[in-house]
């Protein structure tokens, strides 16, 4: 996943200053350079993705190789697709900062976790939020 890829490559974990305030201003700037980074990150790919398809739009006399193309094609759309709500939710995460609602648990607003939010940038639930929901989706069968 993109968000995988952005430690490895460019930002170290954050390493918060004994008795340093959570959310400080360091630290959101931080998090905020990371979600700015991905958003460009997926953009460029969404870019890249658009410029491909239409430089190898090809028809085919053989239905097998245009159903592989379709099939490619199908792929690459959903990809997409989850990078562009991906955006989305980078976008969302980013007003948090800004309304200073960034860090805190939608669910029950206790601290989500510094180690969470390098894990999962856009989190906005605390784990024990987010895996209760998850249980009641899988007994909802959602």
């Amino acid at each position: 996943m993109a968000e995988d890829l952005l430690h490895k490559k460019h930002f170290p974990p954050y390493t918060p200053k004994k008795g340093e305030e959570y959310m400080s201003a360091k630290q959101l700037a931080h998090f905020r350079d990371i979600l700015n980074l991905l958003k460009e990150e997926l953009s460029e790919d969404i870019e890249r993705t658009v410029h491909t398809m239409q430089d190898e739009a090809t028809v085919f006399a053989d239905p097998n190789d245009r159903a592989s193309q379709e099939s490619d094609i199908a792929l690459e759309l959903r990809n997409r697709d989850r990078e562009r709500k991906l955006i989305k939710k980078v976008d969302e995460s980013i007003g948090r900062i800004e309304n200073g609602e960034y860090g805190y648990c939608d669910s029950c607003g206790v601290e989500i976790g510094l180690k969470r939010l390098e894990a999962r940038p856009t989190a906005t639930m605390c784990i024990d939020c987010k895996t209760l929901e998850e249980h009641r989706e899988k007994q909802v069968g959602k």
